[in-house]
C-alpha cells in the first residue's frame, strides 16, 4: 500500500475541486462541439445504469404497494368510523320518520284527506345553454311525438329547475330560476312566510317582498308556493344566503351550472303564459 505524505496528500485535495471542474467544462465543450458522442455516452449510461434501476425499482414498488396499502386501511377505519356514526344518526331519525308517518296517516284518516294527484313526467337531455331571448335558459331534445307544453315544471335530482316557456317539435326551451324574468313564490319553510324569488342572471336568485315581521334566515330552506297557482308547493327550492351587502339570496339545490338531465312534471299549470322580457333584460340585449 503506497503511503502518501501529508503535504502531497494536502495537494491532492486542493487539486480534486479544480480537475472536477474543469473536467466538468470538457464535457460540456465536447457535448456542444459532438452532440451525436454526447448522445452516444448519455445513450451507454443510461443502458449501464438501466439494469441497477431496474432491480432498485422492484423493492421501492413493493414499499410503494405497501405504503398504500396501508394509507388505504387508515382510510378504511376512519371511513367505517365515520359509516357507523352516520347508520346511528339514520337510524334515530328512521324512527322519528315512522312516528311521524303513522300520525300523519291518522291525522289524514280524521280529516278525510284527498291525496293530490301524482303528476306524469317526462326525462329530457340538455343539449344547449343558448339563453335565446333569455339569458338564463336551457334547450332539451325531446322526442317527435312528445307531449310537452308549456308551463311545465322542470326539476333535476336536487330541486327545481324552471319552466318550460317554448315548444319545439323535437325541443323545449326552459327558463332557468336565475334568469332575470324569473319570478317564483315560494315559502320560508321555518317561518312559513311567503315571499318572491327573483331571478338576478346570476348564480343566485334574491328573495323579495317577504312578509313584515319575518327575516329571512341564514340557511333557511326554500320550497315553492301554490300561490297564484304558478307552482305547485312544496318543491325544493334551495337555502338563503346573504349576500356581502346583506341581501338575502337563494342558493339553488339545483345544479343549474352543471344540468345534464331534467325531468318536465305535468301539474296542469301549462295555461299559464311564459313571463314577459323585463325592461333591463332588453337593454341588456341592446347592449
Amino acid at each position: 500500500m503506497i503511503r502518501l505524505s501529508i503535504p502531497l496528500r494536502q495537494a491532492l485535495a486542493k487539486l480534486t475541486l479544480p480537475v472536477l471542474i474543469a473536467l466538468a467544462f470538457g464535457l460540456m465543450l465536447l457535448g456542444k462541439a459532438d452532440v451525436l458522442l454526447a448522445e452516444r455516452m448519455r445513450v451507454a449510461l443510461a443502458d449501464a445504469l438501466a439494469p441497477i434501476w431496474g432491480v432498485l425499482a422492484e423493492p421501492l414498488g413493493k414499499v410503494r404497494v405497501v405504503v398504500d396499502e396501508v394509507r388505504h386501511a387508515v382510510t378504511l377505519y376512519e371511513d367505517n368510523a365515520r359509516l357507523r356514526a352516520e347508520n346511528d344518526t339514520l337510524r334515530r331519525w328512521q324512527s322519528v320518520a315512522l312516528a311521524l308517518d303513522a300520525e300523519n296517516a291518522v291525522l289524514k284518516a280524521n280529516l278525510r284527506w284527498v291525496p293530490d294527484p301524482t303528476p306524469s313526467y317526462v326525462t329530457a337531455r340538455v343539449v344547449a345553454d343558448a339563453g335565446g331571448v333569455y339569458a338564463r335558459a336551457v334547450l332539451l331534445s325531446l322526442g317527435p311525438n312528445h307531449h310537452t307544453t308549456k308551463g311545465q315544471i322542470a326539476l333535476d335530482e336536487r330541486g327545481l329547475v324552471g319552466r318550460v316557456t317554448e315548444i319545439g317539435s323535437r325541443s323545449a326551451r326552459v327558463l332557468l330560476i336565475t334568469d332575470l324574468n324569473s319570478r317564483v313564490p315560494v315559502t320560508l319553510e321555518r317561518s312559513r312566510g311567503r315571499a318572491m324569488l327573483a331571478g338576478t342572471n346570476g348564480a343566485r336568485p334574491r328573495l323579495m317582498y317577504w312578509p313584515e315581521g319575518v327575516m329571512p334566515v341564514e340557511g333557511e330552506r326554500v320550497v315553492t308556493s301554490a300561490e297564484a297557482n304558478a307552482f305547485p308547493a312544496g318543491l325544493p327550492v334551495g337555502v338563503v344566503r346573504y349576500s356581502a351587502s346583506h341581501v338575502p339570496e337563494v342558493e339553488p339545490d339545483a345544479r343549474l351550472d352543471r344540468l345534464e338531465v331534467v325531468r318536465l312534471f305535468e301539474y296542469g299549470l301549462h295555461d299559464l303564459a311564459p313571463p314577459e322580457l323585463s325592461v333591463p333584460r332588453q337593454v341588456e340585449r341592446r347592449r
